[in-house]
């Protein structure tokens, strides 16, 4: 049985040493995220191409999905890069007109220089994804004076949150527009948006995407409170290819408590709105220093299967962990296990719901007939992946494989979750008369399907033709005529 749930994986100094890239691409890893929060344009770069490279000469597809820094919402550095220990009770300050590398015991500068004016006495602030809590006791010009409700250790850049959100922070930074083009040249399959607080976020980087001429889509990460509320939520996952549930901010923000509800809730809004769905940070946390999880990760990582993400990701696990290739090991068994419960083998997705368009409708028919018929594999010709994923929101044990000869499709589809890329031969699909037994003969030559098998295809009259998807038929491997 193959994994259905699809793993991103995070490339970064540890799977820069010799064979670690292709060890962890070997174990499983469907795409690699490169963090723009670290490192130059030469080594993005650099990975990417050692990604493709690797893809190429192993006949398979790998997305690449990168990540922009965003807003960068941090304290600045302590003098001579110390550390300090801050302890309940002590008065601490952030100071935006602090020398950026003057930080002392008693305070530091800040990096978002508008913090003073945004936040007000009793403001809760939370440092380094939450280990230290600041109240708010006054503001003094760009001076935030604070008590320390909860102590611990600080030391340079660490991120800062307002519990509840309401920064004014724009979305795309400078820095990040730059980075769009470096996505660009890289052919990136995703862009991830961070902090996006509305669709007009999503709206101008997909704007900017397109004048840097790149085609990626847009995931946007869902890290900020003000981001939930319901009518924002859709638009953000209307105007994106997907959505990541970032859980480090976004849990700083609303609290841990409300995660795992907000998780769940989600991840139904966007596969019930036919888009991606990955869920990301510290899903494997303790791997970047132990050989093995904790059971608490297990379930959590089998938690998200259940409810329907479309991809789990590691992060420091493979990007700076010592057991990056336990670490998606691990993951990709979890995964499997996890899908072999009914939960996740059954849908009641658009059962009561109209349908839309032609293309859609022939989606949602095909997995209705396989699902009931026994079906071994559905086959989807496409020239954007838009007809697997739809028929990837309906939950199932059937393997959808999205035929194409548009290698950019056939990376972008290695997100969808039950959908796997084959690449068919243009000079074949051109000619509609061969074309169904070129697919079997696809599938039988990957060892997919085998005779007596049966596959339904999906396909459109008209060649190249986007969303033209209009025909469903059942074929019968090793019959003489298809």
């Amino acid at each position: 049985m193959a994994r259905r749930t699809k793993i991103l994986a995070t490339l970064g100094p540890a799977t820069d040493k010799e064979g670690v890239l292709e060890s962890i691409l070997a174990a499983g890893v469907n795409v690699v995220r490169i963090n723009f929060s670290h490192g130059s344009e030469e080594e993005h770069l650099g990975r990417v191409k050692a990604v493709r490279e690797w893809a190429q000469a192993n006949n398979t597809y790998v997305g690449v999905l990168m990540d922009l820094q965003g807003p960068k919402i941090r304290t600045a550095c302590f003098k001579d890069g110390i550390k300090i220990q801050l302890n309940n009770g002590d008065s601490f300050a952030l100071d935006a007109d602090m020398d950026e590398l003057s930080g002392t015991q008693e305070s530091v500068g800040i990096a978002y220089k508008t913090l003073p004016q945004e936040v007000k006495s009793g403001n809760v602030l939370l440092l380094d994804d939450g280990k230290v809590v600041l109240e708010v006791t006054g503001v003094e010009g760009n001076k935030i004076n604070t008590v320390v409700t909860q102590g611990g250790p600080l030391s340079d850049k660490k991120g800062i949150n307002l519990r509840g959100g309401g920064l004014s922070a724009n979305a795309l930074t400078e820095k990040d527009k730059k980075d769009i083009f470096t996505a660009a040249k890289a052919k990136a399959d995703y862009v991830a948006l961070s902090f996006p607080v509305s669709g007009d976020d999503v709206r101008e980087t997909k704007k900017l995407l397109a004048e840097a001429g790149a085609h990626a889509g847009v995931i946007s990460k869902i890290e900020r409170a003000e981001s939930l509320v319901e009518e924002t939520i859709l638009d953000i996952i209307e105007e994106s290819a997907g959505i990541m549930v970032a859980r480090g901010d976004l849990g700083v923000e609303i609290g841990d408590a409300q995660l795992p509800a907000q998780q769940k809730r989600l991840i139904k809004l966007a596969r019930s709105n036919d888009r991606i769905v990955i869920t990301a940070t510290q899903m494997l946390e303790s791997m970047i220093e132990n050989p093995i999880p904790t059971r608490a990760e297990v379930f959590d990582v089998a938690n998200a299967v259940l409810d329907g993400t479309d991809a789990v990701m590691l992060s420091a696990e493979t990007a700076a962990g010592a057991y990056p290739q336990n670490a998606v090991k691990t993951m990709h068994d979890v995964c499997l296990e996890s899908e072999k419960n009914p939960i996740a083998k059954t849908s009641h997705h658009r059962l009561h719901e109209h349908f839309r368009e032609i293309d859609e409708t022939i989606a949602m028919s095909t997995m209705y007939a396989a699902n009931h018929l026994g079906v071994k594999v559905v086959a989807a010709l496409t020239e954007t992946g838009k007809t697997a994923m739809w028929m990837s929101r309906m939950s199932s044990n059937i393997s959808i494989f999205a035929m194409s000869d548009n290698v950019q499709t056939l990376r972008k589809v290695t997100l969808y979750r039950g959908v796997y890329p084959c690449g068919i031969e243009k000079s074949s699909a051109d000619d509609w008369s061969q074309v169904n037994e070129t697919v079997i003969e696809t599938l039988t030559k990957n060892e997919v399907v085998k005779d007596g098998d049966l596959v339904v295809l999906t396909k459109g009259m008209y060649k190249d033709k986007s969303g033209g998807t209009n025909v469903m038929k059942i074929l019968h491997v090793g019959d003489v005529n298809y």
